[in-house]
C-alpha cells in the first residue's frame, strides 16, 4: 500500500509539473492558431479584392467605353462641345 502511495504521490507531482511547464504554451499556441485563421481568412479576401481590380484594370485598358465612363465619373471629363452642369444642393435654413 505504500509503494501504490508513493506512486500516485509521483505521478500527481510529475502531472503538476507538466500542466506547469506546458499549460502557458498551450495557451500561446491556440492564440496564435487564431492569429493564423484571421490572417489566413484576410488573405483569402485581399486575393478577392485584388483579382476584381485586376479585372477593373483590364477593363480600362481595353474597353474604351468603360474608359470614358470612367473619366465622365471620376474625373468630370466632357467631350468638344457639351455644357457641363454643375448641380450644386441647397443650404438649408436655420431655425431660430
Amino acid at each position: 500500500m505504500l509503494a501504490t502511495l508513493k506512486k500516485a504521490f509521483w505521478f500527481f507531482v510529475f502531472a503538476v509539473v507538466f500542466l506547469i511547464l506546458f499549460l502557458p504554451g498551450f495557451g500561446k499556441l491556440q492564440d496564435l492558431r487564431g492569429k493564423n485563421q484571421d490572417l489566413e481568412d484576410k488573405i483569402k479576401r485581399l486575393s478577392i479584392e485584388n483579382a476584381l481590380l485586376e479585372q477593373e484594370i483590364k477593363k480600362i485598358a481595353n474597353d474604351p467605353v468603360y474608359q470614358e465612363r470612367m473619366a465622365r465619373e471620376k474625373m468630370g471629363v466632357v467631350r468638344k462641345g457639351e455644357i457641363p452642369i454643375k448641380i450644386v444642393p441647397q443650404k438649408q435654413k436655420k431655425n431660430y
